[in-house]
């Protein structure tokens, strides 16, 4: 089965950095937009970063200027970065294709915890 993996979480503190990697299955090709998606507890699940194999790059309002996603694909892997980092930025981050359903597989995510 296909498997994404995601890392890099942790907690940090107000105005910190993260660095979240995602390995993505030799299956998935690298002309597949690839997306970073968070949820919080009690919230839905939601879009936080796309990427296309355009180059255009998609982000969330709360966290345009703060987040950067990016993609090597020679190492299958898309990465987040993230600064200045905000309490309500607190939630298990996920990555996927763009445009994943609740249907999708998902992989086990990682959690960011931002607090003082």
């Amino acid at each position: 089965q296909e498997r994404l993996v995601e890392s890099g979480g942790g907690l940090v503190q107000p105005g910190g950095s993260l660095k979240l990697t995602c390995v993505v299955p030799g299956t998935i090709s690298t002309l597949v937009a690839m997306a970073w998606y968070r949820q919080a507890p009690g919230k839905q699940r939601d879009l936080v970063a796309g990427i296309f194999s355009s180059g255009y790059i998609k982000y969330e309002d709360s966290v345009k200027g703060r987040f950067t996603i990016s993609r090597d694909n020679a190492k299958n892997t898309v990465y987040l970065q993230m600064n200045s980092l905000k309490p309500e930025d607190t939630a298990r981050y996920y990555c996927n294709i763009y445009g994943a359903t609740i249907d999708s597989y998902w992989g086990q995510g990682t959690q960011v915890t931002v607090s003082s």
